[in-house]
Protein backbone atom coordinates (compact mmCIF):
# COMPACT_ATOMS: atom_id res chain seq x y z
CA UNK A 1 0.00 0.00 0.00
CA UNK A 2 1.61 3.29 -1.11
CA UNK A 3 1.53 6.82 1.38
CA UNK A 4 0.32 9.77 0.10
CA UNK A 5 2.97 12.17 0.84
CA UNK A 6 1.29 14.77 -1.11
CA UNK A 7 1.10 17.99 1.06
CA UNK A 8 -2.16 18.43 3.25
CA UNK A 9 -4.13 22.08 2.18
CA UNK A 10 -4.08 23.67 5.73
CA UNK A 11 -8.00 23.88 6.94
CA UNK A 12 -9.07 26.90 6.12
CA UNK A 13 -10.27 29.91 9.61
CA UNK A 14 -14.17 31.19 8.03
CA UNK A 15 -14.12 34.09 10.31
CA UNK A 16 -10.40 35.51 9.24
CA UNK A 17 -11.47 34.83 6.02
CA UNK A 18 -14.68 36.60 5.93
CA UNK A 19 -12.75 39.41 8.70
CA UNK A 20 -10.11 39.77 5.26
CA UNK A 21 -12.91 39.98 2.88
CA UNK A 22 -15.27 42.39 4.09
CA UNK A 23 -11.73 44.80 4.83
CA UNK A 24 -10.89 44.29 1.07
CA UNK A 25 -14.73 44.42 -0.35
CA UNK A 26 -15.11 48.08 1.81
CA UNK A 27 -16.69 50.44 -0.28
CA UNK A 28 -13.59 53.72 -0.31
CA UNK A 29 -16.77 56.13 0.43
CA UNK A 30 -19.30 54.72 2.59
CA UNK A 31 -16.98 52.24 3.93
CA UNK A 32 -19.69 49.41 4.12
CA UNK A 33 -19.89 46.34 1.80
CA UNK A 34 -19.67 47.00 -1.63
CA UNK A 35 -23.49 47.04 -3.28
CA UNK A 36 -23.86 47.29 -7.51
CA UNK A 37 -19.94 47.86 -7.20
CA UNK A 38 -18.51 49.60 -10.09
CA UNK A 39 -14.34 49.96 -11.15
CA UNK A 40 -13.10 53.57 -12.02
CA UNK A 41 -11.04 53.51 -15.22
CA UNK A 42 -7.99 54.03 -15.42
CA UNK A 43 -7.00 53.29 -12.31
CA UNK A 44 -9.50 50.45 -10.78
CA UNK A 45 -10.10 51.34 -7.83
CA UNK A 46 -13.94 50.26 -6.78
CA UNK A 47 -17.03 51.87 -4.86
CA UNK A 48 -20.83 51.25 -5.16
CA UNK A 49 -22.27 52.59 -7.83
CA UNK A 50 -24.78 54.67 -5.83
CA UNK A 51 -21.90 56.60 -3.98
CA UNK A 52 -20.14 57.06 -7.32
CA UNK A 53 -23.08 58.56 -9.02
CA UNK A 54 -23.95 60.40 -6.00
CA UNK A 55 -19.80 61.31 -5.93
CA UNK A 56 -20.38 62.54 -9.77
CA UNK A 57 -23.52 64.62 -9.10
CA UNK A 58 -21.81 66.82 -6.58
CA UNK A 59 -18.98 67.66 -8.89
CA UNK A 60 -16.62 65.01 -8.92
CA UNK A 61 -14.53 64.30 -11.65
CA UNK A 62 -11.65 62.03 -10.75
CA UNK A 63 -11.48 58.86 -8.62
CA UNK A 64 -13.00 59.70 -5.17
CA UNK A 65 -10.06 57.61 -4.05
CA UNK A 66 -7.21 58.21 -5.58
CA UNK A 67 -8.02 61.68 -7.60
CA UNK A 68 -6.72 60.53 -10.38
CA UNK A 69 -7.37 61.30 -13.57
CA UNK A 70 -10.42 59.03 -14.67
CA UNK A 71 -13.01 58.52 -17.82
CA UNK A 72 -15.22 56.15 -16.75
CA UNK A 73 -17.15 53.64 -14.30
CA UNK A 74 -18.25 50.29 -15.36
CA UNK A 75 -20.18 47.55 -13.43
CA UNK A 76 -18.39 44.48 -11.99
CA UNK A 77 -20.24 41.63 -12.02
CA UNK A 78 -17.41 39.36 -10.27
CA UNK A 79 -16.97 41.80 -7.65
CA UNK A 80 -20.70 41.67 -7.24
CA UNK A 81 -20.78 37.53 -6.83
CA UNK A 82 -17.86 37.58 -4.40
CA UNK A 83 -19.92 40.43 -2.01
CA UNK A 84 -22.77 37.85 -2.24
CA UNK A 85 -21.22 34.94 -1.14
CA UNK A 86 -19.67 37.20 1.65
CA UNK A 87 -22.89 38.24 2.44
CA UNK A 88 -24.95 34.81 2.89
CA UNK A 89 -21.97 33.47 4.69
CA UNK A 90 -22.02 36.60 7.07
CA UNK A 91 -25.19 38.33 7.18
CA UNK A 92 -24.86 40.79 9.57
CA UNK A 93 -21.73 42.49 6.94
CA UNK A 94 -24.76 42.92 4.07
CA UNK A 95 -26.50 46.14 3.75
CA UNK A 96 -30.13 46.67 5.09
CA UNK A 97 -33.12 47.01 3.45
CA UNK A 98 -33.01 50.20 3.96
CA UNK A 99 -29.72 50.76 2.71
CA UNK A 100 -30.63 48.95 -0.17
CA UNK A 101 -33.62 50.69 -1.41
CA UNK A 102 -31.64 54.40 -0.83
CA UNK A 103 -28.68 53.14 -2.99
CA UNK A 104 -31.12 51.46 -5.78
CA UNK A 105 -33.01 55.03 -6.07
CA UNK A 106 -29.64 56.80 -6.90
CA UNK A 107 -28.17 53.64 -9.59
CA UNK A 108 -30.98 51.43 -10.20
CA UNK A 109 -29.52 49.19 -12.79
CA UNK A 110 -25.90 48.31 -13.87
CA UNK A 111 -24.59 50.92 -16.00
CA UNK A 112 -21.37 52.05 -17.26
CA UNK A 113 -21.29 56.13 -16.84
CA UNK A 114 -18.55 58.70 -17.72
CA UNK A 115 -17.26 61.39 -15.46
CA UNK A 116 -17.89 64.44 -17.00
CA UNK A 117 -14.74 67.18 -18.04
CA UNK A 118 -12.65 68.93 -14.89
CA UNK A 119 -13.92 72.22 -13.99
CA UNK A 120 -12.12 75.17 -15.43
CA UNK A 121 -9.56 77.12 -12.53
CA UNK A 122 -11.96 78.86 -10.78
CA UNK A 123 -11.36 82.85 -10.66
CA UNK A 124 -9.21 84.23 -7.78
CA UNK A 125 -11.71 84.83 -5.29
CA UNK A 126 -13.55 88.09 -4.38
CA UNK A 127 -12.43 89.04 -0.62
CA UNK A 128 -15.64 90.07 0.86
CA UNK A 129 -15.60 93.41 3.18
CA UNK A 130 -17.54 91.69 5.57
CA UNK A 131 -14.91 89.62 6.90
CA UNK A 132 -15.76 90.06 10.44
CA UNK A 133 -19.23 88.12 9.74
CA UNK A 134 -20.00 84.38 9.29
CA UNK A 135 -21.03 83.33 5.91
CA UNK A 136 -24.13 80.41 5.03
CA UNK A 137 -23.04 76.96 5.38
CA UNK A 138 -24.25 74.99 2.28
CA UNK A 139 -27.57 74.40 3.63
CA UNK A 140 -28.68 77.59 4.03
CA UNK A 141 -29.42 78.30 0.21
CA UNK A 142 -32.85 77.22 -1.11
CA UNK A 143 -31.84 74.51 -4.12
CA UNK A 144 -28.34 73.62 -3.24
CA UNK A 145 -26.83 70.54 -4.18
CA UNK A 146 -27.22 68.71 -0.73
CA UNK A 147 -31.27 68.55 -0.76
CA UNK A 148 -31.94 69.64 2.45
CA UNK A 149 -32.64 73.38 3.62
CA UNK A 150 -31.35 74.92 6.76
CA UNK A 151 -34.95 75.88 8.95
CA UNK A 152 -32.79 78.91 10.02
CA UNK A 153 -30.55 79.73 7.60
CA UNK A 154 -27.17 81.96 7.90
CA UNK A 155 -27.76 86.15 6.57
CA UNK A 156 -25.70 86.10 3.82
CA UNK A 157 -23.33 89.41 4.83
CA UNK A 158 -22.88 90.18 1.38
CA UNK A 159 -27.00 90.90 1.04
CA UNK A 160 -27.74 91.99 4.50
CA UNK A 161 -25.15 93.25 6.59
CA UNK A 162 -27.56 94.39 9.69
CA UNK A 163 -28.75 90.96 10.12
CA UNK A 164 -25.42 89.01 10.03
CA UNK A 165 -24.06 86.93 12.36
CA UNK A 166 -20.78 87.98 13.73
CA UNK A 167 -18.17 85.34 13.90
CA UNK A 168 -17.31 86.48 17.34
CA UNK A 169 -20.87 85.00 18.97
CA UNK A 170 -19.55 81.70 17.02
CA UNK A 171 -21.90 79.37 15.47
CA UNK A 172 -25.85 80.22 15.38
CA UNK A 173 -28.74 77.95 16.08
CA UNK A 174 -28.60 74.95 14.40
CA UNK A 175 -25.45 75.47 12.80
CA UNK A 176 -21.94 73.88 14.70
CA UNK A 177 -18.03 74.02 12.83
CA UNK A 178 -16.47 70.88 11.37
CA UNK A 179 -14.23 69.25 13.42
CA UNK A 180 -12.02 68.70 10.54
CA UNK A 181 -12.17 71.49 8.10
CA UNK A 182 -13.64 73.74 10.25
CA UNK A 183 -16.11 75.28 8.09
CA UNK A 184 -19.81 76.17 9.31
CA UNK A 185 -22.44 73.18 8.77
CA UNK A 186 -25.50 72.50 9.80
CA UNK A 187 -26.13 70.44 12.52
CA UNK A 188 -29.97 68.56 10.90
CA UNK A 189 -28.66 67.78 7.09
CA UNK A 190 -28.46 64.25 6.79
CA UNK A 191 -24.65 64.63 5.76
CA UNK A 192 -23.39 65.48 9.15
CA UNK A 193 -22.49 62.92 11.50
CA UNK A 194 -21.16 63.59 15.17
CA UNK A 195 -18.44 61.68 16.93
CA UNK A 196 -20.20 59.97 20.43
CA UNK A 197 -16.71 60.11 21.72
CA UNK A 198 -16.15 64.42 21.75
CA UNK A 199 -18.84 65.41 20.79
CA UNK A 200 -17.89 67.42 17.56
CA UNK A 201 -19.77 67.41 14.65
CA UNK A 202 -18.18 66.51 10.54
CA UNK A 203 -19.53 67.91 7.97
CA UNK A 204 -19.32 64.83 5.70
CA UNK A 205 -18.78 67.68 2.35
CA UNK A 206 -15.49 68.74 2.00
CA UNK A 207 -12.80 66.14 2.91
CA UNK A 208 -14.06 62.57 1.80
CA UNK A 209 -13.21 60.00 4.85
CA UNK A 210 -11.73 62.95 6.73
CA UNK A 211 -14.67 65.13 7.63
CA UNK A 212 -16.77 62.76 8.94
CA UNK A 213 -17.64 60.31 12.02
CA UNK A 214 -17.27 56.87 11.02
CA UNK A 215 -19.55 53.55 12.93
CA UNK A 216 -16.61 52.55 15.42
CA UNK A 217 -14.72 49.48 13.96
CA UNK A 218 -14.75 51.28 10.62
CA UNK A 219 -12.76 53.97 11.28
CA UNK A 220 -8.96 54.83 10.49
CA UNK A 221 -7.04 56.24 13.51
CA UNK A 222 -5.12 59.32 12.68
CA UNK A 223 -1.74 59.59 11.24
CA UNK A 224 -1.55 55.58 11.87
CA UNK A 225 -2.06 53.92 8.35
CA UNK A 226 0.84 51.63 8.89
CA UNK A 227 3.35 50.08 11.04
CA UNK A 228 6.06 52.64 9.67
CA UNK A 229 3.41 55.76 11.36
CA UNK A 230 3.81 53.67 14.82
CA UNK A 231 7.21 53.91 14.67
CA UNK A 232 7.40 57.49 14.14
CA UNK A 233 5.15 58.24 16.85
CA UNK A 234 6.19 59.47 20.18
CA UNK A 235 3.05 58.36 21.26
CA UNK A 236 3.21 55.27 20.89
CA UNK A 237 6.51 54.49 23.09
CA UNK A 238 4.99 57.47 26.07
CA UNK A 239 2.44 54.10 25.84
CA UNK A 240 5.39 51.82 27.08
CA UNK A 241 6.70 54.27 29.73
CA UNK A 242 9.77 55.39 26.99
CA UNK A 243 10.53 51.17 26.96
CA UNK A 244 12.06 50.94 23.31
CA UNK A 245 12.57 47.55 23.59
CA UNK A 246 9.18 46.05 23.83
CA UNK A 247 7.54 48.59 21.48
CA UNK A 248 10.30 47.26 18.76
CA UNK A 249 9.04 43.66 19.66
CA UNK A 250 5.66 44.77 19.17
CA UNK A 251 6.00 45.91 16.30
CA UNK A 252 8.16 42.89 15.05
CA UNK A 253 5.24 40.97 15.72
CA UNK A 254 2.66 43.39 13.84
CA UNK A 255 5.02 43.26 10.92
CA UNK A 256 5.38 39.47 11.25
CA UNK A 257 1.84 38.79 11.47
CA UNK A 258 0.66 41.61 8.86
CA UNK A 259 -1.10 43.30 11.23
CA UNK A 260 -1.99 47.20 10.64
CA UNK A 261 -2.67 49.59 12.90
CA UNK A 262 -6.44 49.71 12.21
CA UNK A 263 -6.22 45.96 12.81
CA UNK A 264 -5.05 46.69 16.43
CA UNK A 265 -7.46 49.40 16.67
CA UNK A 266 -10.42 47.05 15.73
CA UNK A 267 -9.59 44.77 18.53
CA UNK A 268 -9.04 47.43 20.98
CA UNK A 269 -12.65 48.52 20.19
CA UNK A 270 -14.07 45.26 20.35
CA UNK A 271 -12.10 44.26 23.52
CA UNK A 272 -13.48 47.44 25.28
CA UNK A 273 -17.21 47.26 23.88
CA UNK A 274 -17.33 43.53 25.74
CA UNK A 275 -16.68 45.11 29.11
CA UNK A 276 -19.06 45.80 31.59
CA UNK A 277 -17.73 49.47 31.71
CA UNK A 278 -17.18 49.94 27.61
CA UNK A 279 -15.14 52.95 27.28
CA UNK A 280 -15.57 54.76 30.59
CA UNK A 281 -12.00 54.53 31.93
CA UNK A 282 -11.25 56.56 28.85
CA UNK A 283 -13.44 59.04 29.73
CA UNK A 284 -12.75 59.52 33.01
CA UNK A 285 -9.42 60.04 32.04
CA UNK A 286 -10.61 63.22 29.83
CA UNK A 287 -9.44 61.49 26.81
CA UNK A 288 -11.56 63.26 24.27
CA UNK A 289 -11.57 67.08 25.87
CA UNK A 290 -10.35 69.86 23.93
CA UNK A 291 -9.04 67.43 21.13
CA UNK A 292 -9.58 69.70 18.10
CA UNK A 293 -9.71 73.13 17.45
CA UNK A 294 -14.01 73.94 17.33
CA UNK A 295 -15.69 73.63 20.35
CA UNK A 296 -17.91 70.49 20.61
CA UNK A 297 -21.96 70.24 20.65
CA UNK A 298 -21.99 70.33 24.47
CA UNK A 299 -21.37 67.80 27.66
CA UNK A 300 -22.17 64.43 26.50
CA UNK A 301 -26.35 64.05 26.89
CA UNK A 302 -25.89 60.21 28.43
CA UNK A 303 -22.62 59.25 29.65
CA UNK A 304 -23.81 55.70 30.04
CA UNK A 305 -25.02 55.15 26.34
CA UNK A 306 -23.26 53.14 23.97
CA UNK A 307 -21.09 54.35 21.68
CA UNK A 308 -21.64 54.23 17.65
CA UNK A 309 -19.68 56.75 16.07
CA UNK A 310 -16.06 58.06 16.61
CA UNK A 311 -13.78 60.57 14.85
CA UNK A 312 -10.39 60.11 13.46
CA UNK A 313 -8.87 62.17 16.08
CA UNK A 314 -10.58 60.16 19.00
CA UNK A 315 -9.91 56.89 17.55
CA UNK A 316 -6.47 57.48 17.97
CA UNK A 317 -6.58 58.36 21.50
CA UNK A 318 -8.61 55.04 21.80
CA UNK A 319 -5.92 53.02 19.96
CA UNK A 320 -3.23 54.64 22.31
CA UNK A 321 -5.04 53.65 25.64
CA UNK A 322 -5.71 50.25 24.56
CA UNK A 323 -2.05 49.48 22.59
CA UNK A 324 -0.29 48.65 26.05
CA UNK A 325 -3.13 45.89 26.90
CA UNK A 326 -3.43 44.51 23.53
CA UNK A 327 -0.09 43.64 23.74
CA UNK A 328 -0.08 41.76 26.65
CA UNK A 329 -3.19 39.70 25.78
CA UNK A 330 -1.04 39.06 22.63
CA UNK A 331 1.67 37.83 24.19
CA UNK A 332 -0.63 35.64 26.37
CA UNK A 333 -2.41 33.88 22.90
CA UNK A 334 1.04 32.52 22.41
CA UNK A 335 1.22 33.73 18.95
CA UNK A 336 5.44 35.00 19.03
CA UNK A 337 8.37 34.37 16.59
CA UNK A 338 12.10 34.54 17.12
CA UNK A 339 13.51 35.55 20.36
CA UNK A 340 9.82 37.01 21.82
CA UNK A 341 9.15 32.78 22.39
CA UNK A 342 11.01 32.55 25.49
CA UNK A 343 10.72 35.63 26.73
CA UNK A 344 9.87 35.79 30.73
CA UNK A 345 7.82 38.64 32.21
CA UNK A 346 9.19 40.48 35.05
CA UNK A 347 7.03 40.19 38.11
CA UNK A 348 6.91 43.73 38.58
CA UNK A 349 5.48 44.31 35.04
CA UNK A 350 4.86 47.80 34.44
CA UNK A 351 6.25 49.37 37.30
CA UNK A 352 9.80 47.82 36.99
CA UNK A 353 12.59 50.52 37.69
CA UNK A 354 15.01 48.61 35.63
CA UNK A 355 13.10 48.95 32.03
CA UNK A 356 15.00 52.03 31.50
CA UNK A 357 18.05 50.86 32.45
CA UNK A 358 19.50 49.64 28.98
CA UNK A 359 22.81 48.32 30.02
CA UNK A 360 21.39 46.37 32.75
Amino acid sequence: MECDHSPRTPPVDGEALAEDLGQELECGCCSGLIYKPVVVNPCEHFFCGSCCVLWIRNGGTNCPKCRGPSSSIVPSKPLQVIADVLARADPSRARSERERAQADDVYPEPRCLKFPAPREPSPEPTIPSTTDFLRPCPHCSPGNAFNYVCPIPIVDPDVDVQNAWPLEDGAPDGHAFCGNCENVLSLQAPQTTKCDFCQVSFCGINIANRCIAHPLTSQHPHNMSDVGDLIQSAEVYDCFDGNTVEVDFMLDHMTAQGYTPRHVYREIVQSFSSKPNGFAPMFDADLFTDIHNVSPGGPDPNPSAPRQKICRLCASEVMLYGLRDWWIEERRKGFLEGPMVDRKDCPDGRHCRKQQDLGS
